[in-house]
């Protein structure tokens, strides 16, 4: 199972969802957790008068995470993470080491 992670280090969940403007993707079987790359996306979080909601960053965002089940960050507005729940994601603001909270977020499925 592949989650989608904002991270700034590598090893914590410590970055707002839109404020990642890449996902490190980690694959998880059982108690097996390994990052197997990391996908860039825009900044969700950017003065866009026009499109307040900026669907069309969140789908292109959405874009860069196909194939992850679900997404792990800090924070997430309620805007955003009901539009990416409605575009086929599990959202889950956590935080702590990466390794640890995905072991047991894979334990939900």
């Amino acid at each position: 199972m592949l989650f989608a992670v904002a991270t700034k280090n590598g090893r914590d969940i410590d970055r707002h969802f839109g404020h990642a403007d890449r996902f490190a993707i980690f694959e998880v079987d059982g108690t097996e957790v390994r990052q197997i790359g990391e996908r860039a996306v825009d900044r969700y979080c950017s003065a866009d008068e026009d499109h307040p909601l900026r669907g069309h960053v969140l789908q292109d965002i959405a874009d860069a995470l196909e194939g992850c089940r679900a997404i792990v960050c800090a924070r997430i507005g309620a805007a955003p993470r009901e539009e990416m729940t409605r575009l086929g994601f599990e959202v889950y603001p956590a935080s702590g080491e990466i390794r640890a909270t995905l072991v047991e977020l894979a334990k939900l499925f």
